[in-house]
């Protein structure tokens, strides 16, 4: 059985992420904000808060290292941002990092993924 801080993949914190309602993936839009296309909302950086980062190292590759943005809106809807780690960004928008930098952040993981 998992214990808490052994969430060791991406693909296991997303299945966690998804069994408590964390399905919908954010963009960034053309016009420099994030984007929930199911829900048709985009947001500014005060709209949002990251309620936890994870970061994953790729073995033998530092282009598999990835970061993933765990957030939640005003309104409750939660979501996520997936990313290269780095210089390897996957975001190649003008502004994804300075946006990301503007979040709130207010770690939630023990009520996030073990609750």
């Amino acid at each position: 059985m998992e214990k808490p801080g052994e969430m060791t993949t991406l693909s296991r914190v997303l299945e966690r992420l998804h069994e408590r309602g964390f399905d919908h993936e954010l963009k960034m839009s053309d016009h420099g904000r994030l984007q929930n296309t199911e829900a048709q909302k985009i947001y500014n950086p005060e709209d949002l808060t990251i309620i936890k980062t994870y970061r994953f190292e790729g073995e033998s590759d530092p282009s598999d290292s990835s970061v993933l943005y765990v957030l939640e809106d005003q309104d409750g809807e939660k979501g996520y941002v997936l990313d290269a780690y780095g210089a390897y960004s996957s975001h190649e928008e003008a502004g994804f990092d300075e946006f990301i930098k503007k979040i709130k952040v207010e770690d939630r993981e023990e009520q996030l993924l073990f609750a």
